[in-house]
């Protein structure tokens, strides 16, 4: 079984963090593998990249001719894919060398048509003391209460997330108006998609949790400017959705209940019996950021 893998990209000043994603499939231990990269709109990447792959076996580069976002980008990539299973990933990752063969397995084993597995964190410079775990999944890691061993799951990260190709072709890809473009914030393009698949094909994507994808966490993204700002447009997004007609609306709402009646009253009782500065800024934190996706949320009601 032959799997490709697109890494979509188009800022220069992720070039050396893409040099390092694109490195990552060329030492997977599974050897049926070819890796798409397309280069969206960004002229400068694309002869970087076409000088370091001259030579390179089973690299394909595209380039758009301009600026398409990235779900366009990434249609572009499965349909030139070859693989019968199509994996994503992203110019900021890098996947465990067992990546593509725990994926593969789990297709081989079970009867499934998309599987992913967790994002780890790679602090660039270190993990900020304030920042919740259940709160992980706004900077792209797998958050705490996401998946309790393997099992399906609606949807995994973007960066760690694999299709049949075919079922790809019958979903007609990702939906172009969402993902990012450019400063454009509206996203979940993978949870719409996976949800069009289990309407389509009853299969939900199934979560390998030794198929894992380390995703560097920048400075940048744990600014609270920066956390706060992504929570509201989570927030947008989700909303956006519920005009799309998208009902499968559960894994929020089960998130949600985790939140209110097992980790905030948790970690409450925890700052009670053992207070420290930490634990009172994390709870603050996790407050401050449920309310900020809440307020995302009614701001896509009214607009």
């Amino acid at each position: 079984m032959k799997a490709s893998v697109v890494c979509c990209t188009y800022d220069e000043r992720m070039y050396s963090p893409l040099l390092e994603a694109t490195k990552s499939i060329g030492n997977q231990t599974y050897s049926d593998v070819e890796l798409i990269i397309v280069v969206d709109g960004n002229d400068t990447i694309c002869e970087k990249i076409q000088e370091q792959y001259a030579n390179e076996e089973n690299v394909i580069i595209h380039c758009n001719d301009k600026n398409r976002g990235l779900s366009a980008s990434r249609n572009i990539g499965w349909k030139l894919a070859t693989g019968e299973v199509v994996a994503f990933i992203d110019d900021d990752a890098v996947a465990d060398k067992r990546w593509i063969e725990n994926l593969i397995n789990t297709y081989r084993e079970r009867d499934v048509v998309s599987v992913g597995g967790p994002m780890i964190p790679d602090w660039v410079t270190g993990r900020p003391s304030y920042l919740p775990q259940e709160f992980y999944w706004l900077i792209g890691v797998t958050h705490k209460g996401f998946a309790d061993g393997a099992q399906e799951v609606r949807n995994t990260n973007g960066s760690n997330i694999s299709f049949q190709r075919d079922v790809l072709v019958e979903l007609e890809g990702f939906n172009e108006s969402l993902g990012r473009k450019g400063t454009a914030q509206i996203q979940a393009e993978e949870t719409e998609i996976c949800i069009r698949m289990y309407e389509k094909t009853g299969h939900r994507t199934w979560y390998n949790p030794d198929a894992k994808v380390a995703h560097k966490v920048f400075e940048y993204r744990t600014h609270p400017k920066f956390l706060f700002k992504r929570a509201f447009w989570q927030g947008y997004s989700k909303q956006v959705m519920n005009e799309m007609l998208l009902t499968d609306g559960g894994a929020e709402g089960k998130y949600l209940r985790q939140l209110l009646t097992n980790f905030i009253p948790h970690r409450i009782i925890r700052l009670f019996r053992s207070p420290s500065v930490e634990r009172a800024t994390q709870l603050g934190m996790l407050l401050l950021l449920t309310a900020t996706v809440g307020m995302g949320y009614v701001y896509g009601i009214i607009r």
